[in-house]
């Protein structure tokens, strides 16, 4: 098959343009084109007038090495590459000793699921709960303002990526399509099969609950287990090598191969880890607040006349600004038609996230308008950015008058630098809800300042951006790990042999696909190591 990109068609085109394009676009009749496959399907909105749609195929021609030929030099038209996915090996029977996963987030599921699908029956410990319990345990946060510090946005099967809005697209480099494999995987759990080609998917939250059920379910019908509410306290080690773990039940768990899939929010477990000795350093993160809008006037300011099209669904928008300070200004995890949600994993603290459902259909948009920091910002060691965050969503607790509602401002106010005292047209979306206040002295100084100066510049590219009435809710400070646990060229801790450290908690993704990549990464690592071993003269497997 070939695979011929960059075929434009109008938004409204009917189903037999493509065959259509790709005819012309081969010189050849309409009748020799055989099955089509969309590989990708983008959409252009850089003219709000004349929208289309951008499209890369896999299509079936009668001989496509003549075809090559007569294109040779064109990028457009490549033969269509593998994409299966190709397993490192298969586990030796019998096993001697079974891997171990530490966290069951997109990492460590994916890292769970090859390690099953090779054969090695992996043992998962999640300090949370199963998806459904932890669902009911975050929604008593929501709507009693009851915090259950082991089962919340944060922690339990699934991870963080659970309650948000399911974005499955990634910018990182992924030369032998591990990507493919998740989302394929996602798929088979019962994903829409649009997220195959779809330029960027999304899932939502209540597809996501499904999904990681039919997730788990197949790695324990390849023989893993998963253990809930089983927290990691500590490590056992012998002489730079892992010789296993210690529960919080108290139990002591042999296992010399771990793979240690923490969220960015395992703060006790980091602790834990660096009295361990376990190599970590700080790392750049992001901090700021969420802002809400109507959708209605993101999606007039993206798409013009076009606005309300099923076909192009709520629009979203990317945005960044380099402020007079040094400092840089983006959006982050931006949630069309969904809601801000209360992410706090620690008492007395208030932490927002954004979440949307596969619909996408509530009133609001709402972003993370972030700053960017460095451990310059918050020098003192590994885990000096936890300490950090810590102050901040203390701060955002007590302005919000101490009760896990959130401080917010109107925008206007904001710019204005006076407090708000009533709500304008847009309803804040945040449970279990929002208290008025000036948010000044919910973020450093210097984040202030910036985010000051990076609204207006967002207004310019996004005609109401900047609207008085739009609101901001505070703080967001989870964007992402504000630690490294370092590894090396083979995915093992820098000094404890036998640890992989994996994920976004670890410093290593961003997101459930580029997380759910590097799970697979680590496994297959973990994967040579144990076959590796495997083979020595004398070993058992």
């Amino acid at each position: 098959m070939l695979r011929i990109s960059e075929i434009r068609l109008p938004i409204d085109h009917p189903p037999e343009a493509l065959a259509a394009a790709v005819a012309a676009r081969l010189a050849i009749a309409p009748a020799d084109v055989g099955a089509i496959r969309v590989f990708r399907r983008s959409q252009d909105a850089r003219k709000a007038s004349a929208l289309t749609f951008i499209y890369s195929v896999d299509v079936a021609v009668p001989d496509d090495a003549l075809l090559l030929a007569k294109f040779a030099g064109d990028r457009r038209l490549q033969p269509t590459p593998d994409m299966r996915y190709h397993f490192v090996g298969q586990a030796p029977v019998p096993l001697s000793s079974r891997p171990i996963v530490v966290g069951f987030g997109p990492a460590g599921i994916f890292a769970a699921l090859i390690l099953a699908q090779s054969g090695f029956r992996p043992i998962v410990i999640e300090r949370g709960k199963a998806v459904r319990e932890r669902t009911q345990d975050t929604w008593g946060l929501w709507r009693r303002k009851v915090l259950d510090p082991e089962s919340n946005v944060q922690f339990g099967e699934g991870g963080a990526g659970t309650f948000s809005d399911g974005k499955l697209y990634s910018q990182i480099k992924d030369p032998q399509h591990h990507g493919r494999k998740v989302l394929e995987e996602f798929v088979k759990a019962g994903a829409p099969a649009e997220i195959l080609y779809v330029s960027k998917p999304h899932i939502g939250t209540f597809r996501l609950v499904g999904m990681v059920e039919q997730m788990r379910r197949e790695i324990e019908r390849l023989g893993g287990e998963i253990r809930f509410q089983q927290r990691l306290t500590g490590l056992q080690i012998d002489h730079g090598q892992l010789r296993g773990l210690t529960l919080a039940s108290g139990e002591q768990l042999r296992g010399e191969q771990v793979i240690l899939a923490l969220g960015h929010s395992a703060r006790d477990s980091f602790e834990m880890l660096q009295r361990a000795g376990v190599l970590m350093e700080a790392k750049p993160f992001s901090i700021g607040l969420r802002i809400e809008h109507p959708q209605s006037l993101i999606d007039q300011a993206r798409f013009g006349r076009h606005a309300g099209n099923p076909l192009l669904g709520a629009a979203d928008y990317k945005l960044v600004h380099h402020c007079r300070n040094g400092r840089s200004v983006y959006s982050f995890c931006m949630c069309p038609g969904g809601t801000v949600v209360a992410a706090t994993s620690e008492e007395r603290r208030v932490v927002t996230n954004g979440m949307s459902q596969y619909s996408r259909n509530e009133r609001n948009a709402n972003a993370g308008i972030v700053v960017g920091i460095t451990p310059l910002d918050y020098p003192g060691g590994p885990l000096a950015g936890i300490e950090l965050q810590r102050r901040l969503e203390s701060r955002a607790f007590e302005l919000g008058g101490g009760s896990y509602e959130a401080p917010a401002q109107l925008v206007g106010d904001f710019l204005a630098g006076r407090p708000s005292t009533r709500l304008g047209s847009v309803i804040p979306s945040y449970q279990p809800g929002v208290r008025l206040t000036n948010l000044a002295s919910a973020l450093p100084d210097y984040a202030v300042e910036a985010i000051r100066e990076a609204l207006p510049a967002f207004d310019r590219q996004i005609r109401g951006f900047a609207m008085a009435d739009a609101v901001l809710t505070g703080v967001e400070t989870r964007t992402s790990s504000p630690l490294r646990i370092t590894r090396g060229s083979d995915f093992q801790s820098l000094n404890v042999r036998g640890l992989y450290p994996a994920g976004e908690g670890a410093g290593y993704a961003g997101g459930i696909l580029s997380a759910g990549v590097d799970g697979i990464r680590v496994a297959e690592a973990l994967t040579r190591e144990l076959l590796r071993r495997a083979a020595l003269p004398g070993s058992a497997s």
